[in-house]
């Protein structure tokens, strides 16, 4: 364990903590909410499947206890009533086929007494984000057929509101709006589908794939593996740098000495040593250099005259 101290270290504490931190969010809170949104997609794939195949009933049959069951959303019903006048909600900052919109939920009183929003569809905003003006629903009873929806729910913070003369919310949720325009309304509300009455520009039904979510929640499983696996491998890395320069240190060898492929014994190699001279000089030898006959002659004469 002693050769694991420098792991003690501030900065070493702080990086284990990161990714244990990013580890532990991983596995217990990104992956589980992609996940879990690939579950309830394809669990609403399923029921919007279902639904094109299954047969047209009155929404009484679905709403009998005041709600519907979760089972039961997207499926094909008619309402039999009248809308009620001058009582339009838009829902704000919505996107319909990638451009801004308003949706247009207006109260529809049904043939058993009980009220339910109806989806009649979007508009697009005029100068930016002003609502534009909304055609006013028949005032007749009326039958419509639509796909009955669950409440969406409401994010902290987002109150119904009037502005420029329209009430306005920022989801579909029946109870607060009950409560914002003071009517006792169905929890739950009506989609409508093409060519109906009062309809506004159609809604059109979600894309039947599950997206990205399933890759998503499995990119962050692998990230919450490779992050503890990334910080063991760096400790190894420092581990072993360590034990290297303990190992140089105890034969004496510097790690410069290593790089430059020397050993303090041999780090200063010795001179060789010059030959010795002798300090009289020595007589050169005569040079003998060839002579011609003649040449000879003369030498003789000469050297004998002397």
């Amino acid at each position: 364990m002693r050769r694991l101290k420098f792991m003690l270290r501030p900065g070493w504490l702080v990086l284990a903590a990161v990714v244990g931190i990013f580890a532990y969010l991983c596995f217990t809170v990104l992956a589980p909410w992609q996940l879990g949104k690939n579950t309830s997609t394809e669990h609403r794939n399923d029921l919007i499947s279902n639904s094109i195949n299954a047969g047209t009933v009155p929404v009484g049959e679905v709403i009998a206890d005041g709600t519907i069951a979760p089972d039961d959303e997207w499926r094909n019903i008619t309402a039999t009533g009248s809308y009620q006048p001058d009582a339009d909600i838009l829902v704000r900052l919505q996107s319909i086929e990638g451009a801004p919109s308003y949706e247009v939920l207006t109260p529809f009183l049904l043939d058993d007494g009980r009220t339910i929003l109806v989806n009649r569809g979007y508009v697009r905003p005029i100068n930016g984000a002003e609502a534009p003006p909304i055609a006013a629903p028949p005032t007749d009873p009326v039958t419509l057929n639509g796909r009955v929806r669950l409440s969406e729910g409401t994010a902290p913070g987002r109150v119904p509101m009037v502005e420029d003369g329209a009430k306005q919310v920022y989801s579909i949720d029946a109870r607060p709006i009950g409560e914002f325009i003071g009517t006792d309304l169905v929890d739950a509300y009506i989609q409508l589908e093409p060519d109906q009455p009062g309809g506004l520009g159609t809604i059109p039904l979600p894309q039947l794939d599950a997206g990205p979510y399933l890759s998503y929640g499995f990119q962050w499983l692998a990230f919450g593996i490779m992050a503890p696996l990334g910080l063991a491998y760096f400790i190894r890395a420092e581990w072993r740098e360590r034990r290297k320069e303990k190992a140089l240190a105890e034969a004496g060898t510097t790690p410069d000495d290593v790089t430059a492929g020397t050993t303090p014994d041999d780090s200063t190699p010795e001179a060789t040593p010059a030959p010795a001279r002798s300090s009289r000089l020595r007589k050169p030898e005569p040079v003998s250099v060839p002579r011609t006959a003649k040449e000879a002659r003369l030498a003789d004469r000469y050297g004998n005259a002397r």
